[in-house]
């Protein structure tokens, strides 16, 4: 079974994360370089390739937070979250590696599918995700910072 791909190629700068999240994988604006876009490409074939075959696997689950990765569903003490893909993709993996610091670099090579790239955009969408997830999004249980490293999960269990 393979996963739908969807794309979209804009002239406008600034898409609503909304509809990418909902409606496309990624997106290019336009003026673009041809390097750029084969760079996306590749990164949404890498990631298709990586993703979860429909009735293979179960939810993700850490205390009153569930992410079901078949259904691309995410909810936290029964209350649905409104993810946008990346910050879902974000979470599912370093949920699938709790306890495990990764760098920024790391992440936007394994959660972005970039080589290379602003790490800055990590931190941005961590912070994004800790509004959504965290009680106290200032002193993060789950979404930690490993000063001098980057970040790790760390499971809070019945929380």
């Amino acid at each position: 079974l393979r996963p739908a791909l969807r794309a979209m190629l804009t002239a406008v700068g600034d898409v609503p994360a909304l509809v990418v999240g909902r409606s496309a994988d990624d997106y290019v604006t336009k003026p673009f370089s041809p390097r750029e876009l084969a760079l996306r490409v590749r990164s949404v074939l890498r990631r298709a390739r990586g993703a979860v075959v429909p009735g293979v696997g179960g939810p993700l689950r850490d205390g009153d937070l569930v992410v079901d990765v078949v259904a691309h569903e995410a909810e936290r003490a029964g209350r649905r979250l409104t993810l946008t893909a990346r910050e879902f993709d974000l979470l599912a993996f370093l949920m699938r590696n709790p306890q495990r610091a990764f760098t920024r670099d790391q992440l936007l090579d394994r959660v972005w599918g970039w080589s290379f790239g602003d790490s800055s955009t990590v931190t941005v969408h961590m912070r994004r995700l800790r509004e959504k997830i965290e009680d106290d999004p200032a002193a993060p249980r789950r979404l930690v910072t490993v000063w001098g490293v980057g970040y790790r999960y760390e499971p809070v269990g019945d929380a």
